[in-house]
């Protein structure tokens, strides 16, 4: 097996919507195809990634550096000891002669690439990827479906607390018992009267709404906020301060009793270590939500989740951020505690399979080889027309 040709480019992903810290008018993000030597019904196989939302294209970290590695590398450097390609070898390929440290884009522009060779892999293979992860870093029996939630509630022009409510209910009849909505873009009170808008959705149940700051908030504010929600029991609190304060992150957990989620921010094995060493988080309530797409890929999570294993986490207690149709195959593969979902968001590269229903926020996953990408076709057309 070998790569024969890599195609790189950008797609918008952009909206009006903004959260407590950044707007998205103008987010994209990057896409790419890996082509093999490999033919099936006459034509090469190829394998497709992109990053998540929230962070831009890595282009110019991509064609500098990244894929003249990988095409440069010597094709058996890139196999395993079967001749099958070995995305853990192609990762060292690709991070030869980077400093340790500095994890920012280039764990995003990795990221890309390793879900494109995990898509190659698999689809070389026969396999859908969740049963083709089980296979290898599982216990060959995947969860059938997975735990989503609907992410949504950002602020917009105009949005109206009844406009909030109605994207809710909008969740709702979608299948998701579960929502989760922006705070920290407005002061407490206008923030808590839509929680309250939203509970009163969700039949007065807090415990199915998750609130996200987005790391606005300095300790006082974290902490205020934290005694004004408290009382509403729920989902989760999540990425309250800066990604890399844990201290403010412990000192939430010490005085905040409901659960807490954070690290989607995170890209690297040594950022989330730190996050379990000095973020105060509780292996009992709380989630981590590194996503592998933003994390120099499933090489590195695999990394993560064997140190959270050595520290006494479930990787039930993962969910990660994104939304998209990779994490969702690494947690059935990997029986994580869930997946982001964002329901109409970020497209043509958010969501998952055309035909997917969401029944009582589970969704199952398609069958098709690789990621399954040739299952949303909005997304397909953009990515076959990289290298068509």
């Amino acid at each position: 097996m070998k790569i024969t040709k890599v195609h790189e480019g950008t797609v918008p992903i952009s909206s009006s919507i903004r959260n407590a810290w950044i707007d998205f008018s103008s987010m994209d993000c990057s896409i790419v195809a890996i082509e093999s030597d490999v033919v099936r019904d006459g034509k090469p196989v190829v394998g497709y990634g992109f990053n998540s939302n929230g962070r831009y294209s890595a282009g110019e970290i991509l064609r500098r550096r990244i894929l003249p590695r990988l095409l440069d590398a010597e094709p058996g450097s890139l196999l395993d000891e079967q001749g099958a390609l070995d995305p853990a070898r192609a990762w060292d390929v690709m991070m030869r002669n980077e400093k340790p440290g500095g994890h920012g884009e280039r764990s995003v522009a990795v990221g890309v690439v390793d879900m494109a060779l995990y898509d190659l892999a698999a689809k070389i293979a026969g396999k859908p990827l969740y049963r083709y992860l089980s296979e290898r870093h599982g216990d060959g029996r995947p969860d059938d479906s997975v735990f989503v939630y609907a992410a949504g509630g950002y602020y917009a022009p105009g949005k109206t607390l009844t406009d909030l409510q109605d994207e809710m209910r909008g969740f709702l009849d979608l299948g998701y018992d579960v929502v989760k909505m922006k705070i920290g873009g407005a002061d407490l009170a206008e923030d808590l009267r839509r929680i309250e808008a939203v509970v009163e959705v969700l039949g007065g149940d807090g415990s199915r709404l998750a609130v996200d700051v987005n790391g606005r908030f300095d300790l006082a504010t974290a902490l205020e906020y934290g005694r004004a929600i408290e009382p509403y029991g729920l989902f989760w609190y999540e990425e309250i301060g800066d990604p890399l304060d844990y201290h403010l992150n412990a000192t939430v957990a010490e005085h905040y009793t409901g659960p807490i989620a954070t690290g989607e921010n995170l890209f690297s094995l040594q950022d989330a270590r730190n996050l379990i060493r000095y973020g105060g988080l509780r292996p009992d309530r709380d989630t981590i939500q590194v996503d592998p797409a933003l994390s120099y890929g499933l090489v590195e999570y695999l990394r993560i989740q064997d140190m959270l294993r050595r520290h006494g986490w479930s990787s039930r207690r993962c969910v990660p951020h994104g939304g998209h149709q990779f994490s969702l195959h690494i947690a059935a593969a990997l029986k994580l505690g869930g997946n982001e979902s964002y329901p109409g968001e970020f497209q043509p590269t958010g969501g998952f399979a055309d035909d997917a229903v969401v029944e009582k926020s589970r969704v199952g996953l398609t069958d098709i080889p690789g990621i399954g990408f040739e299952g949303k076709a909005a997304f397909h057309r953009v990515l076959r027309d990289l290298h068509s």
